[in-house]
């Protein structure tokens, strides 16, 4: 199977674009494990001070593929395994947020889920006009994991992560820029092109002390994270054997609403 993520340096950038083929640009275990991969080249390349993260042309990315032969996979497995597969997002996560660079998530289209928790684990995030993010783990019978429940606490809030992440509100750009979940709006197709002035910029500067005071924001902002985040791979886990969660994951798939029972 051909490769999902492609790399291009470019001076002291790199841009790294995730493209599937389908419009859904959804994220596979494949894709997880390559992005993973990516991210992995950078966390310590002295030529680097900007690293950016696209997706498709018209779409970021609608999220965790729940049709992916490989979740099938992961759901029949046993308690142990499945502990040691469902670490394959929180790892991508966490990947991107220990790249040394200065890291830039260009958004166009929906930043759905999944999608949404990549971008929070990047440093700052350029967004098309008619992007739009949601995480909608909760209207899917699940818990939102993979570390994003504190990074999103970090960037605006715990009142608006709470209406994010557990009431599933769809936030439009302008919104997120209010919020502070994107930093830059422009004229939707134009986000890479945002990203690539930010990345220039960053190219600029001294790369040791630019470096340096990333690693030092983010160690103050995200001091408790691991703390805070620890458990929501074993609550993952245990929703994945609820009623709600079966429910929820069949009326996705199936194009219908819900009966949540809380079971």
């Amino acid at each position: 199977m051909a490769a999902q993520v492609t790399i291009e340096r470019l001076g002291r950038t790199a841009v790294v674009r995730f493209d599937t083929g389908a419009r859904a640009n959804a994220l596979s275990q494949k894709l997880l494990r390559e992005l993973t991969e990516a991210a992995r080249q950078f966390h310590a390349d002295p030529e680097i001070s900007a690293v950016i993260l696209t997706g498709r042309n018209d779409q970021f990315s609608m999220g965790a593929d729940l049709k992916d032969p490989e979740r099938e996979k992961t759901a029949a497995a046993g308690l142990s395994e499945r502990r040691i597969l469902q670490r394959a997002g929180p790892e991508m996560c966490e990947a991107w947020e220990r790249i040394d660079a200065v890291t830039i998530c260009a958004i166009e289209g929906w930043c759905i889920g999944g999608g949404a928790a990549l971008a929070a684990s990047c440093d700052l995030r350029v967004a098309g006009d008619e992007a739009v993010f949601y995480v909608p783990e909760v209207e899917r019978g699940m818990n939102m994991s993979w570390g994003s429940i504190p990074r999103f606490v970090a960037l605006i809030g715990p009142a608006r992560t709470k209406r994010l992440a557990a009431l599933c509100e769809k936030v439009d750009a302008a919104t997120a820029l209010d919020w502070g979940l994107c930093d830059h709006v422009v004229a939707p197709g134009k986000a890479l092109e945002k990203a690539h002035e930010i990345a220039a910029g960053a190219g600029r500067l001294p790369p040791t002390a630019l470096k340096m005071v990333k690693q030092d924001v983010n160690t103050a902002a995200l001091a408790l994270s691991r703390a805070t985040a620890h458990r929501d791979l074993e609550s993952f886990l245990l929703m994945q054997g609820s009623e709600d969660f079966r429910e929820g994951v069949s009326a996705f798939i199936e194009g219908r609403e819900p009966d949540f029972t809380g079971d």
